[in-house]
């Protein structure tokens, strides 16, 4: 078995930057995130976009892709795609890494990832107090929806994608998420 090593923050935040590399730390445990394909990519940008082109003109914050959270003093996520609320954001840095969690944490699924991992990750984001996780899943053309207290769903292709509480007004059919995905 091996040894498993701990690093602080501080000692996290002192790893040297690789280019293409990004790190993530896990409860102390640095984690390296795979390169993304391009198919994650494309989803990736296109729920970014439908985000972006719903939130900003009604000034409802700010969305981001890849951007990191400090989830609590041992753990750094960067979701694939996050949203964080206007009132939160007045008074953050945005030349820092964001402390606690945003309001929306988007996950792509790429075939590298495992489903261990990935429930690890959507618990630390509910801890840290994430109201919503979607897993959007390429492949399979589904979104799984994560709320705080514990609801979970499954959205397929022709469902429809919300957020009520957080994005009032604000729906896309799952489908359109991949349409143009060249298989």
């Amino acid at each position: 078995m091996g040894t498993q090593t701990i690093l602080t923050l501080e000692q996290f935040d002192q790893l040297p930057i690789v280019e293409g590399v990004q790190y993530e730390l896990d409860e102390g445990e640095v984690a390296a995130m795979t390169e993304p394909m391009p198919r994650h990519n494309v989803v990736r940008d296109n729920v970014a976009a439908v985000l972006r082109d719903f939130v900003r003109p009604r000034k409802l914050g700010r969305v981001f892709a890849e951007t990191g959270y400090q989830l609590s003093p041992e753990t750094v996520r960067i979701p694939d795609v996050s949203f964080v609320p206007t009132e939160r954001m007045r008074g953050l840095d945005l030349d820092r890494r964001i402390a606690g969690a945003p309001a929306l944490a988007v996950e792509v699924v790429s075939p590298t990832d495992l489903a261990q991992e990935l429930a690890h990750k959507i618990d630390q984001y509910l801890a840290a107090g994430v109201r919503v996780v979607w897993v959007v899943y390429p492949n399979m053309r589904e979104v799984h929806v994560f709320r705080e207290g514990g609801a979970a769903s499954v959205l397929g292709s022709d469902d429809s994608l919300e957020a009520p509480d957080l994005l009032p007004g604000f729906a896309i059919r799952v489908g359109e998420l991949f349409d143009d995905l060249f298989e």
